[in-house]
């Protein structure tokens, strides 16, 4: 692990914090999740993180000292600790489902020319690949024919012609509501802030990667074209890692020892810029 520097100024990171959260109160408002469900689990939080995070010996863990480290009144800890813990971790059929795709997108020899995926028999013969064959190279707890019928429903895969199912394509993207989204719109955002926060606190060398090209000012078509490409080399970037992480992971000395996990994400956004605010007057300027 990195050494730990002292971090930023308070007053900078509240800066910047405010920054931070905007777009996430902004979604919170647009559910109806208002500033006392939300201050209540933040309270919550606090106390959980000194708890688990923060105060790594036993004896160091009072009322007292998380109460002077997170302000939070000694009550509210006791109530705290006596309540049964709140999960905070995504349904295990989200990862499984995820693993499956991941599979059929990077491994032999369910994955062909390019990291295509190749449609598959529901069935088939010994050593012969099949959607029953990759459902089973992930999982034992689930049947074939479960995960088919939901992946169906979800318009993750369809039937063809010759009754083998075909991936879509944007299978990894997770559809709007669904609990894959919030698994992954908590997970991802967790870990980029996670790598940034390291990096902020780190003594010497950041110690994640945390890269962005960002520009201002660019005209419609210009960013409309920026994006496209962006997209595309995102993909094929993901689909490249995923290939290696699937060889990496069935590497003969793959198995056993201590273990770690690794999220490599990518973000892309697009707004229109906001024109300056005139001294004078304190309204936008006109664009020049």
């Amino acid at each position: 692990m990195s050494e730990v520097s002292p971090g930023p100024a308070p007053d900078l990171l509240l800066r910047s914090l405010r920054r931070l959260l905007r777009p996430l109160v902004r979604l919170l408002i647009r559910n109806g999740l208002t500033y006392p469900v939300t201050a209540d689990l933040l309270r919550d939080l606090y106390v959980d993180v000194a708890l688990r995070d923060v105060l790594t010996e036993d004896r160091a863990r009072t009322d007292s000292r998380v109460s002077l480290l997170t302000g939070v009144h000694r009550k509210e800890i006791r109530r705290q600790r006596e309540a049964p813990p709140q999960p905070d971790q995504g349904a295990e059929v989200v990862t499984l489902s995820s693993q499956i795709i991941a599979r059929w997108l990077g491994a032999s020899p369910w994955a062909g020319e390019g990291g295509l995926p190749l449609p598959l028999p529901r069935a088939a013969a010994a050593g012969e690949p099949s959607f029953d064959g990759l459902v089973a190279a992930v999982t034992k707890d689930l049947r074939p024919r479960a995960v088919l019928d939901e992946w169906i429903s979800q318009d993750l895969v369809r039937i063809d012609a010759q009754d083998r199912v075909v991936l879509n394509v944007d299978a990894f993207v997770p559809r709007p509501g669904r609990d894959e989204q919030m698994f992954y719109f908590g997970r991802n955002l967790h870990d980029h802030i996670a790598a940034a926060a390291a990096n902020v606190s780190a003594v010497g060398k950041a110690p994640f990667l945390d890269r962005s090209v960002h520009y201002d000012s660019l005209p419609l078509a210009a960013a409309d074209q920026l994006q496209a490409v962006g997209r595309t080399a995102a993909v094929q970037m993901l689909l490249e890692i995923n290939r290696r992480a699937m060889e990496l992971a069935e590497a003969p000395d793959a198995t056993g020892g201590p273990t770690r996990r690794v999220n490599l994400g990518v973000y892309l956004f697009v707004e229109d810029d906001v024109p300056p605010v005139s001294a004078e007057t304190g309204q936008p300027s006109a664009a020049p």
